[in-house]
């Protein structure tokens, strides 16, 4: 197939939805595929676009394979709503240009988030009369508004009929966990269109590797310690006060270090805190680069996945099946009916308790730190359960059946035009 991924974010920004997707693109390419990514300027997460991108409306490059068509963005460091809707806008109207130049796909492959985005892909299908398969992340702009993002009613209008219009037009939609499926058929959506495909990790990339002689350990004085690990977006859904809250209760145990890592600008607000609460144990650490990855994650003893007690019951971080292929042992502070708790009970690798509860997950690494043969056994676990379903190859080939069946689909409605026409 000759496959068009139209996706606001991608390589070489190194989380989120970017990694996700490079990796599908890549591993379609290595199964026989065609494939082209309309994508922005890479800007995420600091929000800047990155130096090698700046000054440039378009931009167009090659790797592993996939031909890669960038577009400029208007993008600001910590957006307003406004600021934000007109990030988007600007992706929508300058990705359509090189959308419209190179081959014809056989199927276009959009995510969400960007909701935005998804009026560019369904107009390119009605264009290259192909379909359109949504691969739904996050499901807006319900989870803006659970957690406050999201208040102006005129804006909550227009971005729930972007959602109509979304789930609609599309042939066929994926999405990441089955809470999602739930909530969409309880909008209206035909359940035949929804699929299950949850996110992947490479468990060949992300993997079990020594805290001996592990660089990050040694780059941060971390020899010796019991590491507490947080790796990623630090934003409202997070409350990563909790952590730091959490660290102080423990900071009389010399040998545990709690460290987080993320965007820069974030860290420091989170260093007042750390102040505040008299957390001299914890260590901020800007993001590593991509290829450094499994070796921070790997100096972890215990890793942490934090949300919000508002968080909307069906998000899950896709952070959780690369935690798992790490072997390292996971503590959940989420909501408890959520479907990250669901999936991270299932796995057997972790001690979930309640959200913004402090003492709770204070505890909860206390009684791991007393117990390193259950905290060796919850990673071994975590690990079997990452490699049995959530492996690369088998994302790659859920995928390939969903886009062959709506290229299907396609043809048999084209097919029926045709026959009535000529009649």
């Amino acid at each position: 197939m000759r496959i068009l991924i139209y996706s606001y974010n991608y390589y070489p920004e190194p989380i989120g939805i970017a990694p996700l997707m490079t990796e599908l693109a890549e591993g379609l390419v290595k199964r026989g595929h065609t494939v082209r990514v309309v994508t922005a300027m890479p800007n995420y997460p600091e929000r800047k676009i990155y130096e090698n991108y700046r000054g440039k409306l378009f931009h167009t490059e090659y790797k592993n394979g996939v031909k890669i068509q960038r577009s400029y963005v208007w993008v600001r460091a910590n957006p307003n709503l406004l600021e934000r809707f007109l990030l988007d806008a600007s992706f929508v109207i300058f990705s359509f240009i090189p959308a419209l130049m190179g081959w014809r796909p056989d199927v276009i492959l959009t995510t969400s988030p960007s909701l935005p985005g998804c009026v560019t892909s369904t107009l390119l299908g009605w264009l290259y009369r192909c379909p359109v398969v949504l691969n739904l992340q996050d499901i807006l702009p319900e989870a803006a508004v659970k957690v406050g993002l999201l208040k102006n009613p005129f804006w909550i209008k227009l971005l729930s009929g972007l959602e109509k219009f979304a789930y609609k037009n599309a042939t066929q939609i994926s999405v990441i966990a089955d809470g999602f499926i739930e909530n969409l058929q309880g909008k209206g959506v035909d359940g035949n269109k929804i699929v299950h495909i949850p996110n992947w990790v490479d468990t060949n990339f992300i993997r079990p590797l020594p805290k001996q002689k592990n660089y990050f350990r040694q780059a941060h004085n971390l020899q010796g310690k019991f590491v507490v690990l947080y790796s990623g977006n630090i934003a409202l859904t997070q409350g990563l006060e909790t952590v730091v809250k959490a660290a102080a209760m423990l900071g009389n145990i010399a040998d545990m270090a709690f460290v987080i890592v993320g965007q820069e600008k974030r860290l420091q607000k989170l260093g007042h805190e750390c102040e505040k609460c008299g957390a001299d144990n914890v260590l901020l650490v800007p993001f590593q680069p991509r290829e450094r990855l499994p070796e921070m994650l790997a100096a972890a003893d215990l890793s942490l996945v934090i949300q919000k007690k508002n968080i909307i019951g069906f998000n899950m971080p896709s952070k959780i099946q690369v935690l798992m292929a790490t072997g390292r042992a996971i503590v959940a502070s989420v909501p408890g009916n959520g479907t990250a708790a669901r999936t991270i009970r299932k796995s057997g690798g972790a001690a979930v308790i309640p959200p913004e509860n402090p003492q709770a997950l204070a505890q909860a690494i206390l009684e791991l730190y007393k117990n390193p043969a259950k905290v060796k056994n919850m990673g071994y676990n975590n690990r079997r359960y990452a490699v049995k379903h959530y492996t690369i190859e088998q994302a790659l080939k859920s995928y390939e059946s969903l886009l062959e069946k709506a290229v299907g689909e396609r043809s048999v409605i084209d097919s029926a035009i045709v026959s009535k026409q000529e009649v």
